[in-house]
This record gives C-alpha cells, structure tokens and sequence, in this order.
C-alpha cells in the first residue's frame, strides 16, 4: 500500500497550480471539510433520531418544502465558512436572499460561495445517498465592504473551485480547483478525508442515460426521439443504453462521472426554464465535468457561458460523457 494522502495534505501540495495560491482558497475548502463531516454524522442518524428526519414545516424561495436536515446543513455550513475570514459572502438554496458576512475580518476576503447545502433531501426518509453541491468565485466587489450581488451573478467560467459531498455507502468530497478532478473518501474511524480517486475522466461514451421519464409527456419533441433513440436495438451502437436515475442529482452524477453516461433534466411544457437552479446545482456539475473531460449544456449553449440574472434562477439541464452529449445535440439541431 502506497503512502495514503489526506485531503489537506493534497491541496497544500499543489497549492501552486490554484488561480490563487495565497493559501486563502485552502482555508475555505477545509471550512467545507468540516461542515461537510458534521453533516455526515447528522446524517447517519437518519432513523435513529425523530428530530433530523421529516418536513420543517416551511418552504423555501422555490417553494419546496424544506427538510428538517435542509435547515440543519444550511447554518452548519454558513456558520463553518462564515468562520474563514477569506469568504465575504455565501448564497445558498436554501436562504432567500444572499448572506453578506458583517464581521470587518470577512468583508476584506476574496471569495464568495454559493451552495446547495443538501442536494436530494426529499430522498432522506428512504435512505437514498444524497449530496452537498458547492462552487467558488472571486469577489468583484471591492474588499473592505460587504459582499455585492454581483459578486454572485458571475458565469461559471470564472468559477475558482467547485464539488460536491456526496453521502452514500460512503462519503467522498469530489472537487476541483481548475486542474482536473480529484475525490477524496472519507474514514470515519480517524476523521480524515483521504485522496482516493486521482485525476478522475468520465469516458468519452457511456451506456447510461439518466432523465425522468415520468416528464416524458411533457419534453419537447426532440428530446423525446432522443430517449426513444436511446431505448432502440443497435449492436453496432452499444444501444439500447441503460437506463438509471435516483432522483438525487449528487448521485446520479457521481454514477455518470465514474462510469460514463448523460444526465439530462431538460426543460418541460409547465417548466419552460427547467428545474434545476444555475449558480448552486447546474454551474458547480457543468464545471466539474468539463475539468473531467465531458460537456455540459442547456440544449443551446453551455452552462458555464450563461450570465445569471438573479440568485435562485432556473436553468435546463444536459451533462455527460462528450460523445453521448453531442449525440443528443444532433436530436436538437433538427
């Protein structure tokens, strides 16, 4: 067995090949290092404690009804970064509006984070993996006051880092800072995140195509004849693909990213802009999966060249393996 690397000790040896190799972007990841174990562990008590699992009671600004662990990783994770001096700004899903960190120490960082704090929350009470979504931006707002709005409305093109925690049968953090994609295993006897999967690339084809299929009435034309494309008799082809969706977007992802595939959530006729959020789900995935060597898309362009207009907006969804995405841009292009 080869010398085991632990997360930390990853980053701080190839600090020099982060966009910013001040040794703030560190401090921030390892504030997502802790929320994200802290969660874990609320987590696994799923089934065990009657306060973590069911509805709060309220909605959010989507109008979803938030889970009791929605609430619960949205203060773990804004109090744990709030508490890195280098982060002036956190948006998360969850909150209506962005938080502008007040202490004089934050409003002099240079980084703001915008979250998904628990991707796939509705799938708690049947234990199904589910996921915390992240992505990193240098402020353009003026260090010394608070966080602006426009610090969070930037194109994902100039995402610093992104990942995502995904808590499954077991827990990895899968990230990258714009030198390809790494993902680290957690052991929960010691406490430590260990590098385990280096240099991740999803294969260029897949046989695995991940959409709802209960929408299917509902999906534009085009994207209809591609599933009907994925489900023919093809040898030649390697179709039909296989079809596989947990409904949980950390999961599928991660399914995809290891094994090759394309996850589609596209728009519908009563969701004409999609259903997936831009700046907390759509930008972190599409950039990861581009630095893994796939392709993202909205169906017109790709997802890291939308300029967001508003915090919580909508966003149609297309990502994989590079040949099975540009297959379906065919479909699209009729």
């Amino acid at each position: 067995m080869g010398k085991l690397i632990t997360l930390g000790e990853h980053i701080v040896k190839n600090q020099d090949k982060f966009p910013y190799a001040t040794g703030e972007l560190t401090a921030l990841l390892s504030g997502i290092k802790l929320a994200s174990k802290v969660v874990n562990s609320e987590i696994n008590k799923a089934g065990l404690v009657d306060e973590i699992i069911g509805q709060e009671g309220q909605t959010n600004i989507q109008g979803e009804d938030q889970q009791k662990l929605d609430v619960y990783a949205n203060r773990i994770f804004k109090e744990a970064l709030g508490a890195r001096a280098v982060v002036c700004g956190l948006a998360s899903e969850e909150e209506d509006d962005y938080v502008a960190y007040e202490s004089e120490v934050c409003q002099n960082g240079s980084y703001i984070i915008l979250i998904d704090p628990l991707d796939g929350s509705s799938n708690i009470d049947v234990n199904v993996s589910i996921g915390t979504i992240f992505c990193v931006y240098r402020r353009i707002s003026e260090p010394g006051q608070p966080a602006e709005l426009n610090d969070f409305l930037q194109k994902g093109r100039e995402i610093v880092a992104a990942g995502y925690v995904v808590y499954g049968s077991s827990t990895m953090i899968v990230m990258s800072t714009g030198q390809g994609v790494h993902g680290y295993t957690f052991d929960p006897s010691i406490g430590v995140f260990f590098l385990s999967h280096e240099n991740l690339r999803i294969p260029d084809n897949g046989k695995i195509y991940s959409v709802n299929e209960g929408n299917f009435p509902f999906f534009d034309e085009n994207i209809r004849n591609y599933l009907k494309h994925c489900k023919e008799y093809d040898p030649a082809s390697n179709r039909p693909y296989t079809s596989r969706y947990i409904g949980s977007l950390v999961s599928d992802f991660h399914r995809n990213l290891i094994k090759g595939g394309i996850y589609l959530y596209p728009a519908t006729s009563h969701k004409p802009k999609g259903k997936l959020r831009l700046l907390y789900e759509c930008n972190p995935m599409a950039f990861l999966i581009e630095q893994a060597g796939g392709l993202a898309t909205d169906g017109v362009q790709d997802i890291l060249d939308i300029k967001p207009t508003e915090l919580h907006q909508r966003c149609p969804l297309i990502l994989g393996s590079k040949n099975m995405v540009n297959e379906l841009k065919r479909f699209l292009a009729d």
